[in-house]
């Protein structure tokens, strides 16, 4: 069961987002490189300390969705029904995810981002954080070690999904074009991951069973 929020954690949630909204406002209407931390705490009416207990750089404030977009895909593979596959369960957060960001009104946002470097760059830097979050996901899951390459590479192949469909005319075909590869490459993979898995006791304790992947 989920524990709503207390009255802290709210007024923290709205502040971030006040502040997150004052900084897209000021980059949107005057470029990124244009707009300075003080000008975008002043925007917001907050401090510059408050500022940055909030988001750790000024990149950050553009992608402030950053650790929900990590949370959502690592909560698809935990939190998936126990007799889900795991590749449909990302393929339909990856759809969520990319319609999300594919909304009307988000292009000059992203074009913001690809004419910038410093952005483009943190990105990037995001991207992989992700990958790696996922890649541990997909391995508990499995009961193996984070490192295990099949699981990296899986993530990587996830998160550029993501990525390609964002930009694609048409996002939701690319998703599943993508995913026909992944769950491809997936199904090629799983008979060496399956010689890796624990123990079938060990599968059980954790709901799971090496067919329903």
């Amino acid at each position: 069961m989920t524990v709503p929020p207390g009255r802290r954690e709210r007024k923290k949630a709205a502040t971030r987002q006040k502040i997150a909204d004052a900084a897209l406002r000021l980059f949107l209407e005057r470029g990124y490189d244009a707009v300075g931390i003080r000008e975008v705490a002043a925007e917001a009416d907050v401090a510059v300390t408050t500022l940055f207990s909030h988001f750790a750089s000024k990149e950050a404030l553009v992608f402030e969705q950053d650790q929900d977009f990590e949370q959502r895909l690592t909560r698809a593979v935990a939190d998936r029904a126990p007799d889900e596959p795991l590749m449909p369960a990302l393929r339909r957060e990856i759809h969520a995810l990319v319609r999300h960001c594919t909304a009307d009104g988000t292009a000059p946002v992203w074009r913001m981002i690809d004419a910038s470097p410093a952005l483009r760059q943190y990105e990037e830097t995001m991207r992989l954080r992700h990958a790696r979050s996922l890649a541990t996901a997909i391995a508990t899951d499995l009961g193996l070690p984070d490192d295990t390459t099949a699981c990296r590479t899986i993530a990587r192949f996830v998160i550029d999904a993501y990525a390609l469909s964002r930009d694609a005319p048409d996002p939701a075909a690319t998703v599943d074009e993508v995913f026909q590869m992944i769950e491809a490459a997936w199904e090629a993979a799983r008979p060496s991951l399956r010689a890796r898995e624990t123990a079938p006791s060990d599968a059980t304790a954790a709901g799971r069973t090496a067919p329903s992947r």
